[in-house]
């Protein structure tokens, strides 16, 4: 088995604690050197300044190669591309494009009417400036909002023609998931690189809120397993061993990339990518 390249999402922090947290987190995950992390936007835009804020942080302390959310909610497009400018001027030239979810009790997406109208729009403004690497989202499993898989598919076809270099997806549970997403998006001439995004549980009640909100399907051997494991209180052990086996299907099945939502915390995150052999890489004047 190869080892993989692996990147990061972190979140911004809303309190004092929460920034301890999220430094915690990078200091701990940086040494297995990923390619790049991203930060995301809170829901509806919610956390715009605070994103924009962490980005810059972690790219002048830490070193890594940064990617920032922008999503074309509650903006216009001028103060979409002005966020755009300020973080190239900072040295940040990734880009993780979205069309970004409406604010809490608004109902589906809205175009600002000064906005882009979609994901699409915000990345063919992105790739004229000819400034950033554009990443953006696919979906193995149908968006809610989305008529069918193949129209997702054929969606996520429009935003690399657009001009994105590539495509992170949504989390899921099985292997056989993405693979079959892989092939659909073979078939329609997607060549672009499909990262899969691998979220670590670190509770299942959580996480099994989270899937049913945005459309993943939860294998009933899933709530069967975590139900045995709470019982013995071996969540943590079975996390560990689940989210490993999925990484290795994936590695097995040819993938070379994974992408860790961490949610900020990164112990469990960073033992898996030790049992992929993903550690630290060792600096021999530490030892000599």
């Amino acid at each position: 088995m190869i080892r993989p390249n692996v990147s990061f999402e972190f979140f911004p922090p809303k309190s004092l604690e929460a920034s301890f947290r999220l430094w915690e987190t990078v200091q701990t995950l940086s040494p297995l050197e990923p390619t790049f992390v991203s930060v995301t936007y809170g829901a509806g835009g919610t956390t715009r300044t605070l994103t924009h804020e962490a980005v810059e942080t972690i790219h002048k302390t830490s070193g890594l190669n940064v990617a920032a959310h922008l999503t074309c909610v509650d903006a216009t497009k001028a103060e979409t591309l002005e966020i755009a400018r300020q973080y190239a001027d900072a040295g940040v030239t990734e880009i993780v494009a979205l069309r970004g979810d409406a604010p809490k009790n608004t109902g589906r997406f809205a175009a600002h009417p000064d906005g882009f109208a979609d994901s699409c729009e915000l990345i063919e403004a992105l790739a004229k400036t000819g400034t950033f690497t554009i990443r953006v989202g696919a979906y193995p499993e149908a968006h809610p909002e989305a008529a069918s898989a193949q129209a997702d598919v054929d969606w996520l076809k429009r935003k690399l023609d657009a001009g994105a270099q590539s495509a992170i997806t949504q989390f899921f549970f099985e292997a056989e998931t993405f693979f079959r997403f892989r092939d659909a998006c073979d078939k329609a001439g997607i060549t672009a690189p499909i990262i899969p995004g691998i979220l670590p549980i670190e509770n299942w009640s959580g996480v099994r809120k989270f899937a049913a909100a945005c459309g993943t399907a939860i294998p009933a051997w899933l709530d069967e397993a975590f139900a045995a494991a709470q019982r013995d209180s071996r969540e943590d052990l079975l996390a560990t061993a689940l989210c490993s086996e999925l990484c290795t299907d994936l590695l097995e099945g040819g993938v070379e990339n994974l992408h860790f939502y961490t949610l900020n915390k990164p112990e469990l995150t960073r033992d898996v990518c030790h049992a992929l052999g993903v550690t630290p890489k060792l600096d021999l004047k530490d030892v000599a």
